[in-house]
């Protein structure tokens, strides 16, 4: 662990050097990529909503069946639960000695301050700081939570690549079990060899280079690479179950489609979310929906109605860890194992 602790030594160092950083600088950056987002959220909503009915849309969303919904959101609260396990899994072996629930409850709580913030990160920056109390726990803590957003993407990346593959050459069930197994081995194969040389990599880029300070997070996984592979399929539970959470909403407004479908449309939209561009994904969600769906037949008002079904989901498994923060706000104490601290 002596790698992990000189570089993690070296970037706690010029997070703190005033001369690399400078507080007015990085608060302009900040102004202007919400104020950016703001705008980028309010004029994707307005150009999806004019082109709807509203009246149409409205009456769509009245006629919900909400038993549909309650099964697609309790679907939707069981795939955080997941999400929080896949979490403990990549910070327990590191060192972090919370229980299982612990990471659960605090997982929850990072999708509150997700839906909160204008940040894409703010809930990233609240569970590390929930993590640990001290500066170089919180770094750790900051390496598991990267780990963690590079397994949900990889999985995204398979599920949608093998069902779209599935879709454009009409593969039957096993050849499209075929590809995602190819697909799920080449990423698994692309994580040991990347975080197994990861050493190698930062010693080809200067000091101060940004992707240095970028992979360096990720060392302390250099010594267990197989816990990234057990984290790409914890997250393959999580978006197989999103897409059959917005499946089971859809089906409340009278849409139904088959399951490939779904495996295909959600997971792109929500790499599409991944990106800054918008407010919690509103407007890109809804517009994913329109044009994605629309080759399915589906009307522009029942993709937008879904679309605002799958943010309302969200919503409601946000509030839920607003409520578990406001129940437990202690800071973690002594979380460390000696080995992960570094003494």
């Amino acid at each position: 662990m002596s790698t992990t602790v000189k570089h993690s030594s070296s970037l706690t160092h010029r997070a703190n050097d005033p001369l690399n950083h400078s507080d007015n600088k990085g608060s302009r950056k900040t102004w202007l990529s919400v104020t950016f987002r703001v705008l980028a959220t309010l004029a994707l909503m307005g150009f999806i909503l004019q082109r709807v009915e509203w009246e149409t849309l409205v009456r769509l969303l009245g006629s919900l069946q909400w038993q549909w919904f309650a099964a697609g959101q309790a679907v939707a609260i069981a795939i955080q639960v997941v999400a929080g396990i896949r979490w403990s899994a990549l910070a327990r072996p590191i060192g972090f000695v919370h229980s299982t629930s612990f990471f659960i409850w605090r997982f929850f709580e990072g999708v509150f301050f997700n839906l909160c913030l204008p940040s894409s990160i703010g809930g990233d920056v609240v569970k590390a700081y929930r993590l640990s109390d001290t500066n170089s726990g919180r770094l750790l803590a900051g390496c598991t939570i990267l780990a963690d957003r590079l397994a949900g993407v990889s999985a995204l990346g398979i599920l949608a690549g093998s069902a779209l593959l599935s879709l454009r050459l009409n593969l039957s069930l096993p050849s499209t079990i075929a590809v995602a197994s190819l697909l799920l081995v080449c990423v698994l194969l692309g994580f040991r060899l990347t975080i197994g040389n990861l050493d190698r990599f930062l010693d080809l880029l200067p000091t101060t280079h940004r992707l240095r300070q970028f992979l360096a997070q990720l060392l302390p996984y250099q010594a267990r690479p197989s816990l990234m592979g057990k984290a790409v399929a914890w997250s393959l539970i999580v978006q197989v179950g999103a897409s059959v959470s917005v499946a089971l909403m859809a089906r409340g407004i009278g849409v139904t489609l088959e399951w490939i479908t779904w495996f295909s449309v959600v997971p792109l939209i929500a790499l599409a979310i991944v990106l800054p561009i918008s407010i919690n994904g509103v407007g890109i969600r809804e517009g994913g929906m329109v044009f994605l769906l629309g080759r399915w037949g589906v009307a522009e008002e029942k993709a937008v109605a879904i679309g605002l079904l799958w943010f309302f989901a969200t919503i409601v498994t946000g509030l839920l860890g607003g409520v578990l923060f406001l129940l437990d706000r202690r800071s973690p104490k002594g979380v460390l194992t000696n080995e992960a601290s570094g003494s």
